[in-house]
């Protein structure tokens, strides 16, 4: 998905009511050090994007942020792990999307904890899309190619991603949905051991998140063939040759969406995400930092309020909700 300003806005301004912590103007400043909680494995996109942004909260915080790095069960470890800590405000989960909206149904009755019930919603920092490569040395050179190979050739094109449920897998499902085109999928406990999968050719493809396959496209190892979003990804040179979906697969109204925010466990003092609210605000505005997301194909954004993610929050549950269902996907 392309964010213009416009729809930028609008993004940021859903009104749907969700219950979210009061955001009081009282100072708070934390004692220790600061955790931040990702819940993926070193390496992919949501750990780049927590290291960048962690180094810059830590002046603003006047303490040390520590990234810990908690994957497993599709995000779900992390956030229970967050969920165990003290409420005391030195704990925070950033996730991708998945965690907050699809791992609920994939999961069902085995999911151990209810996102909205247990986590209230502080900002999110950036919105992005995902990337259809293919590793340089197989033979496709356009995504029509790969298709008409992987229909005549079912099972035989193998997919990694970041795991099961991710923004990654759920779209890659509907494309093959869309296409017919038998293709097998590869879940990962994270994005970056699926990334050394397909340098090393273990693996057909990745449909998955920018960050972390860029470099490899600009270094010729990775050929990208489709963006996720229903138009070009014309602001990142490298990228602005590549078709959106509406290209590749017109009428089919796909575009791609991931987001990635920070939350807090439901308990944590309200002055304390007032000022972990007005910190992300501070760091999103910083230039060299806008200038280094962007050049990895996300897009800088805060929330005005808590409250105004959380609303963003909610009406994104039954998007992914019928992405999770038309997938069949299940985990756990």
């Amino acid at each position: 998905m392309i964010v213009t300003p416009r729809r930028r806005l609008l993004l940021g301004s859903l009104a749907a009511p969700f219950l979210a912590a009061p955001a009081h103007a009282q100072a708070w400043r934390p004692g220790r050090p600061v955790r931040i909680m990702v819940p993926i494995t070193p390496g992919g996109a949501t750990d780049m994007i927590a290291r960048m942004i962690g180094e810059r909260l830590s002046p603003i915080l006047g303490q040390a942020v520590v990234i810990e790095n908690r994957p497993g069960a599709g995000g779900n470890i992390g956030a229970q792990a967050v969920l165990q800590s003290e409420k005391d405000g030195l704990t925070w989960l950033f996730t991708a999307a998945n965690v907050l909206t699809a791992n609920p149904y994939l999961y069902g009755a085995r999911m151990p904890f209810d996102p909205v019930r247990d986590f209230v919603p502080v900002s999110r920092v950036c919105l992005g899309t995902l990337l259809w490569v293919v590793n340089s040395q197989r033979p496709w050179r356009t995504f029509q190619e790969q298709i008409d190979f992987a229909k005549a050739n079912p099972g035989r094109i193998t997919m990694g991603s970041s795991g099961t449920g991710t923004s990654a897998h759920l779209f890659f499902e509907k494309v093959k949905r869309e296409t017919g085109a038998d293709m097998t999928h590869v879940p990962y406990r994270g994005g970056g051991p699926a990334i050394q999968d397909l340098v090393a050719g273990n693996i057909d493809m990745m449909f998955d998140v920018i960050p972390a396959l860029l470099p490899h496209v600009r270094e010729g190892r990775f050929r990208a063939l489709a963006a996720g979003s229903a138009k070009r990804i014309d602001y990142v040179p490298e990228l602005a040759h590549v078709p959106g979906m509406d290209e590749v697969l017109p009428g089919k109204g796909i575009d791609a969406l991931n987001w990635w925010g920070f939350v807090a466990a439901r308990g944590t003092p309200a002055p304390a995400i007032a000022a972990m609210h007005a910190a992300l605000r501070d760091v999103i505005a910083q230039e060299d930092l806008k200038r280094r997301l962007l050049e990895l194909t996300v897009f800088p954004m805060a929330d005005e309020t808590p409250e105004a993610f959380g609303a963003f929050w909610q009406a994104q549950i039954p998007v992914w909700r019928q992405l999770v269902e038309g997938s069949g996907a299940t985990a756990g």
